[in-house]
């Protein structure tokens, strides 16, 4: 589902994502790609004290392959829908 997003990753070297996260659900996965390109991420943490941030930049980072720490929120740090910077 993140094939392209991937692509666009690994060609320019950084990219930026929005993304909205639903918090304490049984599992961390993504469920669709919105018509404004929003990706929609169910988090299996709960959201308090920083645990589905953490999750997400974790499943981020399995998803695309990269290192956590290439991974930042730019925006969004305690909202649902978050601007996350990707780069390798």
């Amino acid at each position: 589902m993140l094939n392209e997003y991937i692509k666009k990753l690994n060609k320019e070297k950084t990219i930026y994502l929005q993304i909205k996260i639903s918090p304490g659900k049984p599992r961390t996965e993504i469920k669709e790609i919105m018509e404004n390109n929003v990706i929609k991420i169910s988090i299996s943490s709960p959201p308090e004290k920083g645990k589905a941030n953490k999750e997400l930049i974790k499943f981020l980072s399995k998803e695309f392959n990269i290192q956590k720490d290439n991974i930042k929120i730019t925006s969004g740090q305690t909202d649902k829908i978050k601007l996350i910077r990707l780069s390798i």
